[in-house]
């Protein structure tokens, strides 16, 4: 009898001690809920939190779901100033557990361009899903745009900035 409370006590111990080292590896890929309607943006690379084999996949609803923001500006794109609405990059990358210093951001038609995730804390860049209160089509510059402050700093308001300000986007791949 005592030597089975030994072993029982040796066995718990060494059980404690091994689930202390194998737990984090599973705490790292955190599971996303599934989306309910069209997956409308795609994040792959360098994340720890998904909803499918490696990515994580988002409905309007999910995005929607989100910390969201609203920015008026100007942009080259529109003659007048307009109020975009969208989700808090910064919360999506925290949400998906991004680990990496940029996406690559892909749009509908495979147009690519880099963007810093730095530029999502230090700037309250969103994706957008609505421009003056309207959800926006594809056939302009829908469903996703990224949008930046542009008139808040006259930094943003260059070629730089725009270049990061993908529209139609589809996928993100964090690295």
């Amino acid at each position: 009898m005592h030597n089975k409370k030994l072993v029982g006590g040796w066995f718990a111990a060494v059980s404690l001690l091994l689930f202390s080292f194998v737990a984090p590896a599973f705490a790292q890929d955190a599971t996303l809920p599934k989306p309910q309607g069209d997956v409308i943006l795609t994040i792959d690379g360098n994340i720890g939190a998904t909803n499918g084999d490696g990515v994580a996949d988002f409905d309007l609803a999910m995005l929607e779901a989100l910390k969201s923001a609203k920015i008026r500006t100007s942009t080259p794109w529109f003659d007048d100033a307009v109020e975009f609405e969208g989700a808090l990059l910064s919360e999506v990358m925290d949400l998906v557990k991004a680990d990496g210093d940029e996406l690559v951001v892909t749009a509908l038609n495979d147009y690519q361009a880099p963007v810093p995730i730095a530029d999502f804390a230090e700037y309250g860049t969103i994706l957008a899903y609505k421009r003056d209160g309207n959800y926006m089509p594809i056939s302009d510059k829908g469903p996703l745009f990224i949008i930046y402050p542009y008139d808040s700093d006259p930094e943003l308001n260059t070629q730089k900035y725009f270049s990061r300000s993908v529209w139609q986007v589809r996928r993100f791949t964090v690295r």
